[in-house]
């Protein structure tokens, strides 16, 4: 999925001044995503959904979180979830973020990065086991 300009609720930590991001599909499967700054030039995090890598995984959204980008109950299965990914030397050192996903709700166009409470969900999981 390609969305052309997605407004952050809340800037993501450590980019204060980067409010509006486009999402990118970067490989024909649609696995693999640019979230890129729309704001800054050269400012791009590669994303992708967990399913494909952590079939478990969810989270329990706040509800301040979900007034803030707009979902209810009616547009919660649109709901895009998606995990930063840091790229490491190879595959088998490249790492995803479990505790702070990315929340996006494609009707509203916005987004949040999601600092989840479980302390037990790394910060660097292996993308691949």
């Amino acid at each position: 999925m390609d969305l052309p300009v997605i407004e952050l609720a809340h800037p993501m930590p450590g980019f204060p001044d980067d409010a509006r991001f486009a999402l990118v599909r970067l490989d024909d499967d649609g696995v693999l995503h640019g979230f890129r700054s729309l704001d800054s030039q050269d400012l791009q995090f590669v994303v992708v959904p967990p399913a494909p890598f952590y079939p478990d995984y969810a989270l329990d959204l706040d509800d301040e979180t979900a007034t803030e980008l707009g979902i209810d109950e009616s547009s919660a299965d649109e709901v895009l979830v998606l995990l930063v990914v840091r790229a490491g030397a190879t595959l088998a050192d490249t790492t995803v973020n479990l505790r702070a996903p990315l929340v996006v709700n494609p009707v509203t166009r916005r987004a949040s990065q999601v600092i989840l409470d479980d302390a037990d969900l790394p910060l660097a999981a292996p993308l691949v086991a």
